[in-house]
């Protein structure tokens, strides 16, 4: 499993929201690889400053793929990507769509 963090450049809400539609389409087409995912956001809980994901893919070329297919990406929203790999120890996040 990896897990990436994708941060926004400065003041690029208005774009990551008209990109957003399409961003959730290609995550929800993933199926089981995106074990988690959501919006990193300022202290105020609202403005979306990022991207959390937790991919479940064997290697960092994958994760890194996955990134390069994303619509934020190809819109030029991240201005830092980190791609690490992860141990699943302890606990689960219910789905809040469920």
């Amino acid at each position: 499993m990896y897990c990436v963090t994708c941060l926004d450049h400065p003041d690029s809400e208005p774009l990551r929201l008209e990109t957003r539609a399409a961003h959730l389409d290609y995550v929800l087409s993933k199926g089981d690889m995106v074990q988690l995912a959501g919006p990193v956001t300022s202290e105020d809980g609202a403005t979306m400053t990022g991207t959390l994901l937790f991919l479940n893919v064997d290697s960092a070329a994958e994760a890194q793929a996955f990134v390069d297919g994303d619509p934020y990406h190809k819109a030029g929203l991240f201005a830092e990507t980190r791609i690490h790999r992860f141990k699943h120890l302890l606990g689960g996040v219910a789905d809040p769509n469920a």
